[in-house]
Formats: structure tokens, sequence, C-alpha cells
């Protein structure tokens, strides 16, 4: 049953990410952790592999039309990098329970975050000047938002794509073709730090399940970026920003039984 219920949650991880260059990550962990019970840390790990690989392939459409800000990839996805390892190595020194509560809260205020500021993102770099982009802020978002990643396991779309607008001047469609690139970089990061972690305490990576969610992913990602086209975005971050709060409620609640427990 787990099995089959994994093909849906596989084409709505790649669709999400190919239709808001985010939300990838937010909904793999649970997947991996719940549908299939993996450990926690296997299940952030696993994640960063899948999303990773979804990201890049949803890239290519987006870097043949030059849709992709590659000064602000640098900018924000140099300095995420280094952020993202530094989560990862962070991440060993705690339980698994403990990385998937934060990983819950980050989700309810990516959920929040993306009720509320989803529109000023939008007003600011409409009417923002390109001249007077903050880059030195892009670069410390980029830390912020890549420590996250290493740590719980979350690409950080919801965040970067609202940066990139508000502080980088980007508008929405140019935003997300850059988010996928520099998520799939940070992602690669994460994952090659999380292989010392996993290693230390004795476990290992399925990846017959990694490579399976990350094709039906990237089969989602690109019905993802065709709709992304042709639907209003402003309603659709509203609906991920509710599902996000009650996901995130529900695995904090989780977390925190099973902590008491």
């Amino acid at each position: 049953m787990a099995v089959i219920l994994l093909w849906p949650g596989a084409l709505v991880i790649g669709f999400s990410l190919g239709l808001m260059g985010s939300g990838g990550s937010i909904l793999t962990v649970p997947v991996l952790r719940y549908l299939l019970g993996q450990d926690e840390k296997v299940a952030i790990a696993g994640s960063l592999a899948i999303v990773g690989i979804i990201a890049l392939a949803g890239s290519v459409s987006y870097i043949r039309e030059r849709l992709v800000d590659w000064r602000t990839v640098v900018l924000f996805g140099v300095p995420g990098m280094a952020g993202t390892y530094s989560g990862a190595w962070a991440s060993g020194y705690v339980s698994g329970t403990a990385q998937l509560g934060v990983f819950a809260v980050v989700m309810a205020l990516a959920g929040y975050f993306m009720l509320k500021s989803g529109t000023c993102a939008a007003r600011d770099a409409a009417t923002g000047d390109p001249s007077q982009r903050r880059f030195w802020r892009i670069g410390a978002d980029g830390v912020v938002v890549g420590v996250v990643t290493g740590f719980a396991g979350v690409g950080g779309g919801f965040l970067i794509v609202p940066a990139l607008m508000a502080l980088g001047g980007l508008p929405m469609v140019r935003a997300v073709a850059t988010s996928l690139v520099i998520i799939a970089f940070k992602s690669l990061v994460g994952f090659i730090k999380y292989q010392d972690v996993l290693a230390l305490q004795g476990h290992q990576l399925d990846y017959t399940v990694i490579l399976s969610i990350a094709a039906l992913g990237i089969a989602g990602s690109v019905a993802g970026a065709h709709t992304a086209r042709q639907l209003p975005k402003e309603k659709l971050q509203r609906g991920f920003g509710v599902m996000l709060v009650i996901m995130g409620i529900c695995i904090f609640s989780a977390s925190l039984a099973q902590t008491v427990a």
C-alpha cells in the first residue's frame, strides 16, 4: 500500500518544484518517513538527493530559455552551499526526532511566510530598482537558508523564491528558474556531507527508492513547469501555504508525541 501511495507522492513532489520552484523537500521528507517508515536522518539525506536531482532536471528547460540569473546563483548559491555543509555537519550532534521537529516548525513557518509575504515580495520585485539590489543580503539569506537545508533537509525554495524577488529584483518566472539551480547545488553539497553522518550512525540509503522517486518527480516537474505558465501564482502560493501550515502542525505533534513516549 505504501509503495502505491509513493507514486502520486513522487509526482506531487516534482510538480511542486516545477510549478513554484519550491516545496519538494517539504513533501519528500514526510513521504520517506511516514509512507516508507525510514529513519529520520535517512529520510532527510534521501530527500536532499531526490530534490537535487528533480531540481536539476527541472532547471534544464529554464536554462535553455535563458531565464536563470547566473549572477544571483553565485551570490546566493555559494554562501548557501557553505551554510548547507555546516547544517549537515551540525545534524550529526542531534537526534533524528529533534531534526524532524525543526523540520515541522520550518514547514509551518514556511506556510505562514508564503501566505503573508507572497504579495509583498511580488510588489517589491516589481517596484524595486535593480541598481539598489542588496547583494550582501542575498548572500546572508543564502547562508541562513543553507543551514536550514543541511540541518532539516529542506531545500528552501519557499524562502529562496521570495528573497530573489524582493532582494534580487527578479520577476517570478526568473526567480523560480534561478531557485531550481540553487536548490540543486545546495542539495548536492548537503547530500555529500550526510554520507559521513549516516556512516557514523550505521545507516544506509535505499538508492532504488531514491532513483524511483526522482524519476517520477522529474515527470511531475515537467508538468509543473508547463502549468506554471498558465495559472495565477498568488492563488497557488496561498493554497500551498495553507497545506504547509497544516502538515507542519501534524508532523510537529507526531514528533512531540514520540519524544514524550
